[in-house]
């Protein structure tokens, strides 16, 4: 499939701003799953951006507008052609004790995808679910399965129930919120079973074509889900938000630990006002005819 994504940010200042700064993590990269056609990020004022990779593999755009201005629009476009998502079978096949040992050769590699942080926080929960679903001597694929329909079953998608700021422990005290809690609750669990998982923003299609599978939860902004490494290095991801895993409708942009490092766009502003920001996500199919 072919895909054309926009993705706009938008501020609004009531008050001029005297200068703002962001980073944006927007530039998906060639992967098995997809293959960029065509990126172009364009800030509006316009202004010159400069660029890195950060530890995570990310390409990171920097900018600066060092000038009064009312508004500021960062515009994501993108044209990519996914593929269809091959699971390594045999690597899925074999016990999460045996994919813990085989992985164990490459901890130098893997660390920071073990580890707990600040956002991903491991406890009680965690430790019990990852007793119930990430047993030992449990196969990796249905493990994963099962914890995936889990996820699904226990927590209610609720816009709005969260923030940024939400911690862990009160997602699952409420057993409430959206792809990005979700995905937390899903790599505190691994995580906490020895397994190597990180956290992917990116998009999902917005206007599936007619008599195609149902609208995905979370279409209209960036979506977040869950990847996880087997054994022969290879990530495999699922979507506990949508109870599936990763086909052709997903395009990945960035990776972390969690959604801190992932965030999309980051920033600040100097000003006397406030501000109001609007975010429009689409992704349509350019290969059929989609619903308005």
């Amino acid at each position: 499939m072919e895909f054309e994504v926009t993705h706009i940010t938008a501020y609004r200042y009531p008050q001029p701003a005297a200068e703002a700064y962001g980073e944006a993590r927007l530039t998906p990269r060639d992967l098995p799953s997809q293959t960029v056609v065509s990126h172009k990020l364009v800030i509006d004022p316009d202004v010159p951006v400069s660029s890195y990779d950060d530890h995570f593999g990310n390409r990171v755009d920097f900018f600066s507008v060092p000038f009064r201005h009312r508004h500021l629009a960062i515009s994501n476009q993108m044209i990519v052609r996914t593929h269809p998502v091959q699971r390594p079978q045999e690597a899925l096949d074999l016990s999460i004790q045996e994919a813990r040992q085989i992985l164990g050769s490459a901890l130098t590699d893997i660390f920071d995808y073990l580890q707990p942080t600040p956002v991903v926080e491991t406890g009680r929960e965690a430790v019990a679910w990852a007793r119930k679903y990430l047993r030992g001597d449990r196969p990796l694929g249905a493990a994963l399965h099962d914890l995936n329909e889990a996820i699904h079953r226990e927590f209610v998608y609720e816009s709005g129930s969260t923030e940024n700021s939400t911690p862990l422990a009160t997602v699952w005290k409420q057993r409430r919120g959206v792809c990005q809690d979700f995905a937390h609750i899903g790599l505190s669990i691994l995580r906490t079973a020895g397994l190597p998982a990180r956290y992917v923003c990116g998009y999902i299609e917005t206007t599936p074509p007619e008599g195609t599978p149902r609208r995905l939860i979370g279409a209209v902004a960036t979506h977040a889900w869950i990847e996880v490494l087997v054994p022969g290095m290879v990530w495999v991801a699922f979507d506990p938000t949508n109870r599936q895993w990763i086909d052709e409708r997903y395009v990945a942009v960035s990776f972390g630990r969690d959604f801190r490092d992932a965030t999309p766009l980051r920033g600040t502003f100097k000003g006397s006002g406030g501000q109001a920001m609007r975010v429009r996500v689409t992704m349509k199919r350019r290969n059929g005819k989609s619903k308005a």
